[in-house]
């Protein structure tokens, strides 16, 4: 009996260091792709339209080697829809987290729009522009600059607008976020930031979109 169980103890015993092994070597390559994304933010932010920097910019930026970029990435493309991907998971938490402070449809539509268009801000708006001069090289495809957002955010609206009684949630969420964020490209790239009588007439054509009618109670007089 105690002999049949070595080799069960022992297979227990190599599981548990395979595992931790493997563990550790997860880790490390989450903190290399990590330090690759860090490093092109910053790379393709300070390059800003002027140019696009190469991949011996960002692994230069993160410390890294070109072997090391390769391993996880087939091109800076590949990179800059990864960057694209985590930017619009950030966008989206963000607007999931404003959204949730109103109770009523058209407050969260407006928490909607407010959060969308924090790309436009003055400390935002660099990052944003180059991003999305970066990501026009990608094509048409869903991983693009011009698509990357649409889905996501616009699955955002369907409840509200739902409740708000459109007819067709999901093809009016996906027609006003067209809509939005071809209007924050606008603004991005003209170097301007919206003035809060521009950000209340978008809240409306946006509620309109949607079923609902515009709010009565102005930005300025909620918290």
């Amino acid at each position: 009996m105690i002999e049949s169980a070595i080799p069960e103890q022992a297979n227990d015993i190599a599981a548990r260091i395979a595992r931790r092994s493997l563990a550790k070597q997860e880790a490390d390559h989450a903190s290399d792709v990590r330090r690759l994304l860090d490093a092109a933010y910053e790379v393709i932010t300070r390059c800003g339209t002027d140019s696009r920097p190469r991949v011996a910019d960002i692994v230069a930026a993160a410390g890294l080697s070109n072997d090391a970029f390769y391993r996880y990435f087939r091109s800076k493309d590949a990179l800059v829809a990864a960057l694209l991907l985590h930017g619009t998971e950030q966008l989206v938490s963000y607007t999931v987290h404003q959204m949730g402070k109103e109770t009523t449809p058209a407050g969260r539509v407006r928490r909607w729009v407010e959060a969308v268009f924090c790309q436009t801000r003055e400390d935002m708006a660099a990052a944003t522009r180059a991003l999305l001069w970066n990501g026009s090289n990608l094509g048409d495809g869903p991983a693009s600059a011009r698509y990357a957002h649409v889905a996501p955010l616009a699955a955002l609206l369907h409840g509200p607008y739902a409740e708000l009684g459109s007819a067709d949630p999901e093809m009016d969420a996906s027609l006003t976020t067209h809509a939005v964020l071809g209007k924050i490209s606008d603004y991005v790239f003209r170097h301007v930031v919206p003035t809060r009588a521009e950000l209340d007439r978008i809240v409306g054509f946006t509620l309109r979109a949607g079923g609902g009618a515009v709010l009565e109670v102005g930005a300025g007089e909620r918290e």
